[in-house]
């Protein structure tokens, strides 16, 4: 069991570390070409990385181009809140994506340490089990089982501390990310706001 918990965590972490990676690298990109523009640009002028500002500005976009379409011959932008929703129903979605599977490093980080201490538990029964049918009460008759029982602790805790780390390492990386993002959504109200009359 502990073998498994361990697999699946190592393959989480560095699944995380590099999906994490390209986000940031990703995220700047869209940034930067976002600040660069002058007006509202085309979704597609930003990029066509998967960076989660592309989708949120995506979706602020499409409800944008929506509202000024019913509002037509005078253009006019209908509801800022209805823009600022469709966006922060994006980030909100892009969020739960990155942070598919997060859950089970914390659950890692709880469990295993009690189905290590269980196993040194049952381990140790064991062994005074075996010394009450052998009859033999030595040190040396002890040893050999109450050893392997603590193995079992000590592997308990060599895959719970790294699940634990790397737990509240992307934690931290999902909050910059949602920080981003509604850091971005203020940008574009904003910016929509200043061009709204010449908004396409």
């Amino acid at each position: 069991m502990l073998l498994v918990f361990s697999v699946i965590s190592w393959a989480l972490i560095f699944q995380k570390l590099r999906l994490f990676g390209q986000i940031n690298r990703r995220t700047s990109r869209a940034l930067h070409s976002f600040r660069a523009a002058r007006g509202l640009p085309e979704p597609r002028t930003l990029g066509t990385t998967g960076s989660p500002v592309e989708v949120v500005y995506a979706a602020g976009y499409r409800e944008l181009r929506s509202q000024l379409a019913a509002a037509n011959p005078h253009a006019r932008i209908k509801s800022l809140n209805a823009v600022t929703s469709s966006m922060q129903q994006a980030s909100s979605d892009e969020v739960r994506k990155v942070e598919k599977w997060m859950p089970w490093l914390a659950t890692t980080g709880s469990v295993t340490p009690f189905i290590g201490l269980f196993g040194t538990v049952w381990g140790v029964m064991n062994t005074f089990a075996s010394l009450a049918e052998s009859g033999e009460a030595n040190l040396s008759a002890i040893a050999p089982g109450v050893a392997s029982a603590l193995a079992c602790t000590m592997a308990g805790l060599v895959v719970a501390i790294p699940a634990l780390f790397a737990s509240s390492f992307l934690t931290g990386q999902m909050k910059d990310m949602n920080a981003d993002l509604n850091v971005f959504i203020d940008d574009f109200i904003l910016k929509l706001e200043e061009v709204k009359t010449d908004a396409p």
